[in-house]
């Protein structure tokens, strides 16, 4: 049986894109620093996003119906950080960058990567987290930027520019 740090270990070494999730509506605003995305399929355009069922964002989230995936720049460090600081109003987290709306009014970062905007259209519940599958409404990208990855337990920038291929580099 693997335990929880083995696992942790393991999965410090699985590098993912970095993202600040956001939601509004009826329920409120909501917003957290997520690593758990990943697209499902291009047919209809859809994705998961993975939330703490012990995150008060969750309950937000499940109400509103919607969801911004906001995958960060490598410029945008500190946001990820203050949308991880616990304790922080949503209000505090969101004064510390600009942002806009696209088609369901969930905040849009200016400046990120790329915005995928949607409706939540089913969830599964698997151990401590809740799995959103979620329909993409709109997008919103921003050519040349650098990326943010979450990698060894810290963040890393990652972009086309990194040198080229890594077959190439070897």
């Amino acid at each position: 049986m693997i335990d929880k740090s083995q696992y942790r270990d393991a999965m410090a070494g699985l590098a993912a894109a970095v993202n600040i999730i956001t939601s509004d509506g009826a329920a409120g605003t909501a917003g957290c620093t997520v690593s758990a995305v990943c697209s499902v399929t291009d047919e209809p355009p859809t994705l998961l996003v993975c939330i703490n069922r012990a995150s008060a964002n969750n309950e937000i989230i499940r109400k509103n119906g919607n969801i911004c995936v906001n995958v960060l720049s490598a410029d945008q460090r500190h946001v990820a950080m203050q949308f991880a600081t616990k304790g922080l109003s949503v209000t505090e987290r969101l004064a510390c960058a600009k942002w806009s709306v696209l088609e369901t009014g969930a905040p849009v970062l200016n400046g990120a990567v790329c915005a995928i905007d949607c409706q939540v259209d089913s969830v599964s519940e698997v151990g401590t987290h809740t799995v959103f599958y979620c329909r993409v409404k709109a997008v919103q990208n921003q050519p040349g930027s650098d990326g943010l990855i979450y990698f060894g337990r810290d963040f890393h920038r990652v972009g086309v520019n990194m040198g080229g291929p890594a077959e190439a580099r070897t």
